[in-house]
């Protein structure tokens, strides 16, 4: 699957699977816009992938900041051709035991965050009359619900409904637009899980290991390529058969 001459921007880009997917991105021969509040993080994404890579800090939980990002990356590179919303973020805890103050920081970021940058790049794709490929990291637990990532799991079906209700709208302008949803994978934020969590999730997967980042990575591979030109509004879990939803 190449990328080569394409141009590919990341959120979420600092660290886990948002880093593995603008490495992989990369690999595939993409030009990386690599975005995120951690600025040293995504510094070191790109370093890690070299010259065909950019650093963009970004907030999304403000509007302004993302116009700007929309502003930077077309200023660097051009419009872009792949656009992957795999920022996000989670705090574990008995849903009584929330705030508010959490609730709306998922929903800032995990929701509103890839709706506003969505509607922010398309706006100039469509202007060009170009196309795009657009790919949302969700989770399977806005599949199918997760004990102590309530709110959390309400912000990922969000966005499940979000790509297929985009899918639509965008088709006539051959915009694909797709869905990847991990299951539990080795990341910074699941190492931050009490361990008898950690424990009990990696049993209940089929195939009793976690996910990596690289493997969601080689979905979002083949969401962003030319192999999945007639694929749009669709789901796809990489969890090890911890869910089988169709």
């Amino acid at each position: 699957m190449n990328l080569t001459n394409k141009v590919a921007l990341v959120t979420g880009g600092a660290s886990g699977i948002g880093r593995a997917i603008a490495v992989c991105l990369a690999d595939a021969g993409a030009t990386v816009a690599v975005a995120d509040l951690n600025r040293d993080g995504a510094q070191e994404t790109v370093a890690t992938i070299g010259g065909r890579a950019s650093l963009h800090e970004v907030d999304l939980t403000d509007p302004g900041s993302i116009l700007a990002l929309r502003d930077a990356v077309i200023a660097a590179h051009g419009l872009p051709d792949v656009i992957v919303n795999a920022a996000g973020w989670d705090r574990v805890e008995p849903f009584m035991a929330n705030d508010d103050a959490l609730w709306t920081s998922l929903v800032s970021v995990n929701f509103l965050g890839p709706v506003r940058l969505s509607h922010a790049f398309l706006q100039a794709v469509l202007a060009e009359g170009r196309t795009a490929k657009v790919v949302n990291i969700a989770s399977d637990a806005g599949r199918v619900g997760s004990t102590g990532e309530t709110v959390y799991s309400g912000t990922k079906g969000g966005i499940i409904a979000f790509t297929k209700s985009l899918a639509r709208e965008m088709a006539r302008h051959q915009i694909n637009v797709n869905c990847v949803c991990p299951g539990p994978t080795d990341t910074p934020l699941f190492a931050t899980l009490p361990e008898k969590i950690r424990t009990g999730l990696v049993k209940a997967i089929p195939f009793r290991r976690l996910g990596t980042p690289e493997e969601v990575a080689d979905a979002v591979l083949f969401f962003a390529s030319d192999r999945a030109r007639f694929v749009t509004g669709q789901v796809l879990s990489v969890s090890g058969g911890l869910t089988m939803a169709g």
